[in-house]
C-alpha cells in the first residue's frame, strides 16, 4: 500500500509536460519519433490544425519519416540555447506526398510557442510536405499576421525536449542563403515515428524508398 502510494505521489508530482507524455489528450494524436540522440513525443493538434496533422500522420503511418533524419539546428546567436531543429525527407522525391492546404496560425490560434512543432516550406504557402521543425523558445515572428502567412505550428513536444535541446546543440556548417552555417555536421537518425494514439492510416501508396534498404 505503502509503495503504490508513493508511486501515486511521483505520478501527481510529475511535470505536466510529462504527464501529457504519459496519456492520450482528446483533440490531440500523440507521435513518438525514436532517434540516435533519444526519444522524441509530440501532441498534434489535429482539432484546430486537421489539415496540417492530417498531412503529418501519413508520412508516420506509412513509415517516411523513418531512415531519415534531422539535418539542421538553427541557433540564435544572442542565445544559442534558444532556435529550432529541422528534420524530415529534406529533397527525397520517393517520400514526398502531394500538396495541401496552408493553415495559418491566426486562423488555427496554434502559436509558436517554446516546444512547438510547425512545417518547414519554401518561400511560397501550400508547399510544406515531409519537414517540420522543433522550437527551442518561443518565436512569435514565425506566426501569421497581415500579408505573411507565417508556418503552419500544429502540436508541441510533450516529452524529450532534452533530446531536442542535446540536437539544436549539435555542431554546425556549411549549407547556404537561410541555411548557411546551420547544417549539423553529423545528422541526428530518425530510426523510426509511430503514432501513439489512435489506429494507423497509411495511405497505401507505392515505398519507392524502400527499394535499395530491401537489397
Amino acid at each position: 500500500m505503502r509503495i503504490l502510494l508513493a508511486l501515486l505521489l511521483l505520478v501527481s508530482a510529475a511535470p505536466a509536460s510529462a504527464q501529457s507524455a504519459i496519456r492520450a489528450t482528446p483533440g490531440y494524436v500523440r507521435v513518438r519519433f525514436d532517434t540516435s540522440a533519444g526519444p522524441i513525443i509530440v501532441a498534434l493538434d489535429v482539432k484546430r490544425a486537421p489539415a496540417t496533422s492530417r498531412n503529418f500522420l501519413a508520412y508516420v503511418d506509412d513509415g517516411r519519416f523513418d531512415g531519415t533524419v534531422f539535418y539542421r539546428s538553427a541557433r540564435r546567436k544572442a542565445e544559442p540555447s534558444l532556435g529550432f531543429v529541422q528534420g524530415g525527407i529534406r529533397t527525397d522525391a520517393r517520400r514526398i506526398l502531394p500538396p495541401f492546404p496552408h493553415e495559418r496560425t491566426d486562423r488555427t490560434g496554434v502559436k509558436h510557442v517554446d516546444g512547438a512543432i510547425s512545417m518547414a516550406r519554401r518561400p511560397e504557402p501550400n508547399s510544406a510536405g515531409g519537414n517540420f521543425v522543433l522550437l527551442v523558445g518561443a518565436m512569435p515572428s514565425m506566426d501569421a499576421k497581415g500579408d505573411f502567412p507565417g508556418y503552419a505550428a500544429f502540436g508541441r513536444v510533450v516529452g524529450g525536449m532534452a533530446t531536442v535541446k542535446r540536437i539544436l546543440a549539435k555542431p554546425t556548417g556549411g549549407g547556404s542563403d537561410a541555411m548557411k552555417g546551420q547544417m549539423i555536421l553529423d545528422p541526428v537518425r530518425i530510426v523510426r515515428a509511430r503514432r501513439l494514439d489512435g489506429t494507423p492510416k497509411p495511405t497505401g501508396g507505392p515505398k519507392p524508398w524502400l527499394i535499395d534498404i530491401k537489397r
